[in-house]
């Protein structure tokens, strides 16, 4: 009989589970969450740096494998079936069982990708846009610093990249924010500076706007919506990289970026000049605050002076508080109120109409296109992509006389008026307009080389001419550098000579 090398050892029973775990995991086609569930098993022998060396992975990779196993079943699933990546599963994983459970119902037990990451997107939040010091351990105590908080992803295994902190704590963060406002009210109360909630008079009725209005005035402190104000930032001296970060969208020459940072320049010294001298003009000392997230910026601040029917102490009725006004006012408040409340439900309606839209397969129907729907198509280009002279010039007629008609009654009778030829007409106009000059052309950009394709069947002799004009000065000019070259040849032969 052969024999063979061998090497025996006796084994416990936990410890011949624990090598044929290993080797499971250093197959290469094993299941994530079957391996995660593994990798959790072998957690209670051994830290995540000793796990990543047995099985020749790195660190970052095992953590991420760790969270992921504390995915509830039903995501699981999600992830087993090849529908969920990984990353999006390590993200649900950030929160507990409970909240995971609440996710996982509220999608109907249908997988959709836009969901689950618009629900992960309300409830984490990157703390390197934080209204608060995320070092402070004292804002609150018993929660500590957020750069060493459990809850930070960063202390997770840098699970949303390398060193990016995200609080995966709701309730936490919420808290932390809102004492930061809190403590933002006292300071200003004492230092005496105008606080600015950056909310004009269309967004006063919004809940958080009035939240915040509320509680300035609880501190005695004065309330103004932006409107009522002329406000000064302090201005940025602009540099050549802003430029270029500003115009990266556009094909412009080296002259033309410095033309426009000498533009930006001049702007700035006249704001500069007018930021230095503001306190002696009226100006106060402020913060402007963002009512969503809390974050500040100092300002100088100054209260337009209201003029209404010539007496300089009156007040327009949007201005005035309820209590000021006559039954009579006060009946256009509440009815100017409730329009505006039914703007905001309608804007929320539209946006949760869209986003649901966008999370079924409509893009990929196969269906040609409806009238309706060539109708929104041309509506929307006629609008977001036409200038005001080019709409005047060559859609004159693409609204007709709409001058007594609501929106139902004007989309009604365009789609009773609907041609083909209207969309063809509005697609072949951008056409022209969205190609890219300056140091793109035919020859090395793919907009710019199917356009001029795409022209060939219909202005092939003008384009001909075009090119015949450009072939012979082109041929005029290589004759004179063959020339110039032949002559440069000559006189190198008899320098070597």
């Amino acid at each position: 009989m052969a024999t063979i090398p061998a090497l025996v050892r006796d084994f416990g029973d936990n410890e011949i589970l624990e090598v044929q775990i290993i080797e499971n995991l250093q197959r290469k086609d094993v299941e994530p969450t079957e391996e995660a569930e593994a990798i959790q098993f072998l957690l209670d022998r051994y830290e995540p740096t000793e796990i990543a060396k047995r099985l020749g992975r790195s660190e970052n990779y095992i953590r991420q494998r760790i969270k992921l196993a504390a995915l509830i079943e039903g995501f699981k699933v999600f992830v087993r079936k090849g529908e969920m990546t990984i990353s999006l599963g390590v993200a649900v994983a950030l929160f507990e069982p409970e909240e995971q459970q609440m996710m996982l119902e509220s999608l109907g037990g249908a997988y959709h990708e836009h969901r689950i990451k618009r629900m992960v997107e309300n409830r984490t939040f990157d703390l390197t846009k934080a209204c608060f010091d995320v070092t402070d351990k004292t804002l609150l105590p018993k929660a500590g610093a957020c750069d060493v908080c459990p809850f930070n992803a960063a202390n997770q295994g840098n699970l949303f990249g390398d060193g990016k902190m995200v609080c995966t704590r709701t309730s936490c963060f919420e808290n932390k924010k809102t004492k930061t406002f809190m403590n933002l009210l006292k300071k200003v109360k004492k230092e005496g500076l105008k606080l600015v909630p950056n909310i004009n008079k269309y967004w006063v009725d919004e809940e958080r706007n009035q939240w915040v209005m509320a509680q300035m005035e609880n501190e005695g402190l004065e309330v103004h919506v932006t409107n009522e104000l002329n406000i000064l930032k302090e201005p940025i001296e602009p540099t050549m990289e802003h430029i270029e970060e500003e115009h990266r969208n556009y094909e412009y020459t080296e002259e033309e970026l410095a033309e426009f940072l000498a533009e930006a320049l001049e702007s700035f010294t006249e704001e500069k000049k007018a930021w230095d001298n503001a306190l002696d003009h009226g100006f106060e000392k402020g913060i402007l605050l963002e009512t969503d997230t809390y974050l500040t910026q100092t300002i100088l601040v100054s209260v337009r002076e209201e003029v209404q029917d010539g007496d300089s102490g009156a007040r327009s009725l949007e201005k005035r508080k309820m209590a000021e006004c006559t039954p009579e006012e006060q009946i256009i408040k509440i009815n100017e109120r409730e329009l505006r409340k039914k703007q905001i439900e309608n804007n929320h309606q539209f946006k949760e109409v869209v986003d649901v839209i966008r999370e079924t397969d409509y893009i990929n129907r196969k269906k040609p296109l409806s009238t309706d729907e060539m109708v929104a198509i041309a509506i929307s280009l006629y609008e977001n992509n036409i200038g005001f002279y080019s709409q005047r010039e060559h859609f004159g007629n693409f609204l007709g006389d709409d001058s007594h008609l609501s929106r139902e009654e004007l989309l009604s009778q365009l789609k009773q008026n609907f041609k083909k030829e209207t969309l063809f007409k509005l697609l072949r106009f951008l056409l022209t307009q969205q190609v890219h000059l300056g140091e793109s052309n035919h020859t090395n950009n793919m907009t710019n080389q199917s356009f001029y394709v795409a022209m060939q069947s219909f202005y092939g002799k003008k384009i001909s001419d075009i090119e015949e004009t450009f072939a012979e000065k082109r041929q005029k000019r290589e004759e004179r550098i063959k020339e110039r070259v032949v002559v440069l040849e000559q006189q190198a032969k008899t320098f070597t000579d």
